[in-house]
């Protein structure tokens, strides 16, 4: 087992416990059932990258060992090349979210991310396998192109696991403490805002550790009445959609209309 995955793993139990204790929607019964829903299919989809993950080590050193790449180009130490991987590989991930909305045949497989109703820590690992598929043969594209070490990439992936479990969570978080987070990282203000059914809302909010891409491409959105978020896409978020087995078809399904366009009354777009 990696360390990105231990790292993940201690991190969700801690977070769900805490939800348990400090929510910030309060009345979900279900969600022992919810949450063991979503592990399920966050299973399957472990399994697929655990198969394709021999892909991302073998970028890396075929790089390494042809000096492919933006660090072996730059002539750059490892401090240097460490952070400028790190950032790029972060600003690679807001593209590659963004592309999936707005490429339909990417979408059809990360609204499955999107169709949960009740968003808490467990839905930070609800992803269709297709996805996990088609974002690790992507990352192994950019790994070259980043000439990017084996030990950035896990680097990046522990502090991404941490920071998504934590914007997705239903964890009640300080206003002055989400604020202050969110000058460097993405918090729940945000990502709650992400999950809205409501398409401008929806479409907005892209950053996977950093939330300053946002706001540099004019993606930013916040709500000043969080509480009023309907979490979902519109379709696909009843009941009889949350069952793994049901997820996992969900792309076959039509594309229906994701919603209005315009944003809520209470929603905010600052630089």
């Amino acid at each position: 087992m990696s360390i990105d995955t231990i790292i993940g793993l201690i991190a969700l139990v801690a977070l769900f416990a805490a939800e348990g204790f400090l929510p910030a929607y309060a009345g979900r019964e279900r969600r022992l059932r919810h949450g063991a829903d979503n592990l399920v299919l966050a299973a399957t989809s472990a399994a697929v990258g655990a198969v394709a993950a021999p892909l991302l080590v073998l970028s890396v050193e075929y790089a390494a060992s042809h000096k492919l790449g933006l660090c072996p180009a730059l002539e750059l130490g490892w401090p240097a090349c460490a952070a400028l991987t790190f950032v790029l590989f972060d600003l690679w991930m807001y593209a590659w979210h963004r592309a999936n909305h707005r490429v339909p045949f990417l979408w059809r497989f990360h609204r499955v991310h999107h169709t949960d109703p009740a968003m808490d820590s467990t839905t930070a690992l609800r992803f269709h396998p297709g996805e996990i598929l088609m974002s690790t043969l992507a990352n192994c594209l950019v790994l070259v192109a980043l000439g990017m070490s084996l030990g950035m990439l896990v680097l990046y992936k522990s502090l991404m696991v941490l920071v998504i479990l934590f914007h997705h969570s239903n964890l009640a978080v300080p206003a002055s403490l989400d604020a202050r987070l969110r000058r460097i990282i993405v918090p729940p203000s945000m990502h709650r805002v992400h999950h809205s059914a409501i398409r401008a809302e929806t479409d907005s909010n892209y950053g996977t550790v950093f939330s300053f891409w946002d706001r540099l491409f004019g993606s930013f959105r916040l709500r000043s009445d969080p509480e009023l978020i309907r979490f979902g896409i519109g379709a696909y978020d009843d009941a009889t959609w949350q069952k793994p087995l049901r997820l996992l078809r969900l792309p076959l399904e039509p594309n229906p209309s994701r919603g209005k366009s315009t944003l809520s009354p209470a929603a905010e777009a600052k630089p």
